[in-house]
């Protein structure tokens, strides 16, 4: 049985960083009044915990009076670039534009509320939270990938770093670093620990600075490949491409790394992991059912094939072999996600067309099957 005194919603979001608010948004669109949004720690916290020097790798820039919307933007009228006046802000700043877009919209956002399960019923939901249980009809997980760092992978990554762990690259003691992964946030730290005059040795399993894809989630960023570029970079980072490390072991008074080929490297300084997230979609398992890769398998929706009415938002979302990893791709999914949720509680959702005329309503995959090489 249930207690009648139980809040029941029409919807629940679970996670409020880019997708939370930003769909929580479109549900307000979509003329949706009972919902509410739940964060475990306060909006926006896996910016807020990024280390204070990595910035936004998609550059921020106000171009509604064009019929574009800023890339880093989660909603149609909002510009974090205008707002915080910079181009490439850096997490602190960005959770800050997140707090003000859900004091704007006055998004019903209960933080610091941690969602211990989730249970299908007949009829929706029921969520136990840290703060009691809550009933709701539909849910939309959003709650990210950041703050669910991968930590395995090999032989001794338990006695390596995660970059998403680090407040800061100041605070990191030692003149010999070694960064296992050659991605994003890889090359983002093998930049920082150079411009502080550290050596950096970068090892990837592939070369993602040589990639010929056009497609941003597997290639390198320009704004990255640019950092490779400067001075600092091309002194003091030595790059290792097709090279996987395969185990880490403790050495002496520091570490050694043994990569597939039979190479060692001694560290005095603990490795740096920077080798991608587990996301919390994992949490979900038993709720979604899994693509080939790990992901959660969804409908055109973006809603469980297994668990119908609950909807996935973010940076996990994944349709055939399109990757909507960044916030200018997921956010093209939220418009979809709250028209469904809307024409299930019986309203026409009108007011979402404006996520269409500003190019944030992708509703047609077929259209974004192809490369655009130049």
């Amino acid at each position: 049985m249930h207690h009648s005194s139980e809040p029941q919603l029409d919807v629940l979001v679970v996670g409020a960083g880019a997708a939370g608010v930003g769909v929580a948004v479109a549900l307000i669109k979509a003329g949706i009044e009972h919902f509410g949004v739940l964060e475990r720690k306060e909006v926006g916290a896996s910016f807020s915990g990024w280390p204070v020097e990595t910035r936004f790798i998609t550059p921020s820039f106000p171009t509604n009076s064009v019929g574009m919307v800023d890339i880093n933007a989660v909603t149609p009228d909002t510009s974090p670039g205008y707002s915080l006046r910079i181009t490439h802000p850096n997490g602190r700043l960005y959770a800050r534009h997140l707090r003000d877009v859900a004091l704007h919209y006055d998004l019903p956002i209960s933080e610091h509320t941690e969602v211990k399960s989730i249970s299908k019923l007949e009829t929706g939901f029921r969520i136990e939270t840290s703060r009691g249980g809550v009933l709701a009809k539909h849910v939309i997980w959003a709650a990210g990938e950041f703050q669910y760092p991968r930590l395995d992978g090999f032989e001794g990554s338990d006695l390596c770093r995660h970059t998403a762990t680090i407040p800061s690259y100041h605070d990191l003691h030692g003149d010999d670093f070694l960064v296992i992964g050659g991605c994003e946030s890889g090359v983002d730290a093998a930049y920082h620990l150079a411009s502080l005059g550290k050596r950096v040795k970068l090892f990837d399993s592939g070369c993602p600075w040589e990639s010929t894809s056009s497609e941003p989630s597997i290639a390198l960023s320009p704004y990255s490949l640019e950092r490779m570029r400067s001075e600092h970079f091309r002194e003091n980072v030595s790059l290792y491409a097709e090279t996987p490390i395969v185990s880490v072991h403790s050495k002496d008074e520091g570490y050694e790394a043994v990569t597939l080929d039979g190479m060692r490297i001694k560290t005095r300084q603990m490795p740096l992991l920077a080798h991608g997230f587990e996301g919390s979609h994992q949490l979900l398992g038993d709720l979604f059912e899994a693509r080939n890769d790990g992901y959660p398998l969804l409908n055109d929706q973006d809603e469980s094939t297994s668990s119908p009415g609950l909807f996935l938002c973010g940076p996990a979302v994944r349709h055939d072999n399109h990757i909507f990893c960044f916030i200018y791709k997921y956010r093209q999914r939220f418009a979809v996600v709250a028209k469904a949720i809307a024409n299930s509680l019986g309203l026409t959702a009108e007011g979402l067309e404006i996520y269409r005329t500003y190019g944030m309503y992708l509703d047609d995959l077929s259209c974004c099957g192809q490369e655009c090489v130049c």
